[in-house]
């Protein structure tokens, strides 16, 4: 994702207009819209961009990482709130059972990667494979 789609996003995600941010940041209103369409995104100044992001709730670090990304991917949100509920009901056990699920869980991950491969193998394989279109076709794996 590019730097203008990113600057759009943040402030539609935001519920921001562009004179809303204007007015908050001190970047005149057309120099926001012209950074937005890509028009000069090239003269974006390195003081105008903290700005921005600082209106946006946003660190340079995150906006410059993929992390930024999963903002506009609702089903990143999604997996991401459960992770964390997960993490934080494991963080309130008591340290003897915490430790016993985590050695589960690894026990898990290993044993996951052991049967599917790495994932460029199995995404291979997957696209190797007919797609059955009806219930007479017969499929015969030969892994």
């Amino acid at each position: 994702m590019d730097i203008v789609l990113k600057l759009r996003e943040l402030r539609r995600l935001r519920g921001l207009s562009q004179k809303d941010v204007a007015h908050l940041s001190g970047v005149g209103e057309k120099t926001l819209s012209s950074f937005e369409t890509g028009e000069r995104s090239g003269s974006l100044k390195l003081a105008q961009l903290a700005k921005l992001l600082a209106i946006y709730g946003v660190t340079e670090e995150e906006f410059f990482s993929r992390k930024i990304e999963e903002l506009f991917d609702p089903d990143a949100i999604s997996r991401r709130s459960r992770e964390e509920q997960l993490i934080a009901g494991l963080t309130e056990l008591p340290p003897r059972a915490r430790n016993a699920l985590l050695e589960r869980f690894e026990l898990m991950l290993d044993s996951a990667l052991t049967v599917s491969g790495p994932a460029s193998e199995t995404t291979r394989l997957a696209e190797r494979r007919p797609a059955v279109t009806a219930p007479h076709d017969t499929y015969h794996d030969v892994a």
